[in-house]
């Protein structure tokens, strides 16, 4: 067995935590203060919001604002989410350091979130690209339904391959594959990883996996022994997806931080600062922490 020494982790919270959170719009001296915090516990990429219509987002409406308000720490890259080229032309006045664009590896959840078919998702990306890279600004790539959809169900491998392959080709340097439902397990993680890793350097994948059916962690620790060193993960478990019925948020950053730690692997991020912010923003939200390793640790 051969785990990555170091993991590079990529905190999900202030975006994908937030977007869809229900009720009032999360205010926005909270979310840089989420956002602060995480810095300070050594978190070193943090997507802080997404630049998109509020019409769509409401809880993204505060893009700029967000941007604006961050006291940045000189070792933190702090992305934005930007799915179309209006999106990162606001996103590079806003000065954020690195933006992201999405695509599915499923035809129907294409259609459903973006209403657009994947070849044609790919092709809008084009133009952005081009724009950021004559910004100087990196872009990342997402799949999302990697090991299923909600309306299509099973996802094969080849159809992950077949998009990851397009961001890495088109630019992206760093291709996110997302389980966007939950419902992988560990084997099927493994033939994921396997294919997509012909076509795209393992180096250059990350993995964002949800659990919703508990599985999170031992997906993770599956495709950390195939070489994945980079994991999208949200402090509180925050998030879910709109377009996925009972999907519930990402994995715990919490909880990802503590298997890391019992593998030796190092992460440069302190576990305590992290369950401390995670309690802080559940506060905040009037819930629970949905992390399982923050709930232990407060028990105590």
């Amino acid at each position: 067995m051969t785990l990555p020494q170091r993991v590079r982790l990529v905190e999900m919270a202030p975006r994908d935590g937030l977007q869809n959170e229900p009720g009032e719009v999360v205010a926005t001296d909270i979310k840089i203060e989420l956002i602060e915090r995480l810095a300070r516990a050594g978190l070193t990429h943090i997507e802080a919001t997404s630049f998109v219509s509020p019409k769509w987002v409401p809880q993204m409406g505060d893009a700029r604002e967000v941007m604006a308000g961050l006291q940045r720490a000189p070792n933190v890259t702090y992305s934005a989410l930007t799915p179309n080229l209006k999106g990162l032309e606001n996103a590079l006045e806003a000065r954020v350091s690195q933006v992201a664009v999405f695509a599915a590896a499923s035809e129907a959840f294409s259609k459903k979130n973006i209403n657009c078919s994947i070849d044609e998702s790919l092709a809008r990306f084009e133009p952005m690209m081009a724009r950021a890279f004559d910004a100087k600004v990196r872009v990342r790539g997402y799949v999302s339904c990697v090991l299923g959809c909600p309306y299509e169900g099973e996802i094969t491998p080849r159809q992950v391959a077949r998009v990851a392959k397009a961001l890495y080709e088109m630019g992206c340097f760093e291709v996110s594959l997302g389980d966007t439902i939950g419902v992988g397990t560990p084997l099927a993680a493994r033939r994921m990883i396997d294919e997509v890793a012909r076509v795209v350097p393992v180096e250059h994948l990350a993995a964002h996996f949800h659990d919703t059916y508990g599985m999170a962690i031992a997906n993770l620790f599956a495709v950390l022994e195939q070489g994945v060193a980079v994991i999208d993960a949200s402090t509180g478990g925050l998030g879910g997806c709109p377009y996925a019925k009972g999907a519930s948020g990402n994995v715990a950053m919490e909880d990802v931080l503590y298997l890391l730690e019992g593998l030796g692997i190092e992460t440069g991020v302190d576990l305590a600062a992290v369950v401390e912010t995670g309690e802080w923003i559940s506060g905040k939200l009037g819930r629970e922490s949905a992390s399982r390793v923050a709930r232990a640790m407060s028990a105590r």
